[in-house]
């Protein structure tokens, strides 16, 4: 590949594309509420917060949060004060009283394995095995396999060739000359970032054996001269120093808020002081009704990862607790999205 390449948008928009493969996960999450938990039933006589919902079914905090995002983002739910309850919508078609009742409809794909999985996600707050082969690794212990890395650190590979680009032009790093990408994957977005600022090096901080795989992608694209890769793991070894400018790209999601904010707090004393750091993820909007297509992803998150998409609130309230500030928001590409901080000069 030319570095050209990473410069370059499409002439086609493949937002939909992205929204197709994001939201695979998203009907059998509905499906699973409506049968096995017979949830919307309970909640159209009951209006509940999340900790009262929690209770009552004996699920889970994280996983129950992004169910509720999901159904709030389709409009079958609401929230007022804490509390949420039943639209219209919901009412008239999921519950078990009404005539037009669709319970019946989704009977029927309650044997998949997914559905059986977010069950069990929601009872125990694990996630599942990915893809939901019960022969597979947990997401994170997979990673350590070689064949799974290739095989998933192409995918993101391939969806960080567009991703990337709309990343590196919304972001301005003029007075900055080096960028960290932290759990860097295949380098993708690294060489990205040198490709759209010429001044710029970088470095990708990732475990073995991606960090071989990133090796030679990197090289393979001709930026070996100005990223580099560094070997470590983010959450036990010392950030590399040197870098002015920090990128979590599509890292958090994949975490809970207890590891989120301890990832903020190591790139927060490894940067110097002035020093960016760049959050590249879909997030969920500041009071969790959308939007639908981020909502639908984040069940995928939620089923495979022990993370979820957070909110603007939410991501804005771990950078200033971590002591991070003059946040700021700017939509990329294909519902995805930055949050860039400072740390404080």
């Amino acid at each position: 590949m030319q570095e050209s390449d990473l410069t370059r948008q499409p002439t086609t928009d493949p937002t939909l594309i992205y929204r197709y493969r994001d939201a695979i996960y998203a009907a059998d999450l509905l499906a699973t509420a409506l049968v096995f938990l017979d949830f919307f039933t309970w909640l159209h006589a009951n209006p509940s917060d999340l900790r009262q919902i929690c209770r009552h079914f004996e699920i889970q905090p994280r996983p129950t949060d992004v169910m509720l995002t999901l159904f709030n983002a389709m409009g079958l739910t609401e929230q007022s004060n804490g509390r949420f309850q039943l639209t219209a919508l919901g009412s008239e078609h999921l519950v078990r009283s009404s005539c037009w009742y669709l319970g019946p409809y989704y009977a029927s794909l309650k044997d998949r394995p997914v559905c059986k999985d977010f069950l069990a996600v929601l009872r125990t707050g694990k996630p599942a095995n990915w893809g939901s082969f019960k022969d597979e690794k947990s997401w994170a212990q997979a990673m350590e396999d070689s064949a799974f890395t290739d095989q998933f650190t192409a995918a993101m590979d391939c969806r960080g060739v567009y991703l990337g680009a709309a990343v590196a032009k919304a972001v301005d790093l003029n007075g900055r000359s080096s960028l960290l990408d932290i759990a860097g994957g295949s380098g993708i977005y690294a060489c990205a970032m040198v490709a759209a600022h010429p001044h710029l090096r970088a470095t990708v901080f990732e475990k073995p054996p991606v960090d071989k795989v990133a090796t030679n992608s990197i090289t393979s694209r001709g930026h070996g001269e100005r990223v580099h890769v560094i070997a470590g793991d983010m959450f036990k070894d010392p950030l590399p120093t040197g870098h002015d400018v920090h990128l979590f790209s599509n890292v958090l999601h994949d975490w809970d808020e207890s590891e989120v904010l301890k990832l903020l707090a190591t790139s927060y004393s490894a940067l110097p002081r002035g020093g960016m750091l760049i959050v590249h993820d879909a997030h969920i909007n500041a009071d969790k009704t959308g939007p639908l297509h981020v909502a639908e992803y984040s069940s995928l998150l939620m089923h495979a990862t022990e993370g979820k998409c957070y909110s603007l609130t939410e991501m804005q309230h771990y950078l200033s607790k971590t002591g991070f500030v003059e946040t700021r928001y700017r939509p990329t590409a294909a519902s995805r999205s930055i949050i860039t901080a400072l740390k404080p000069g």
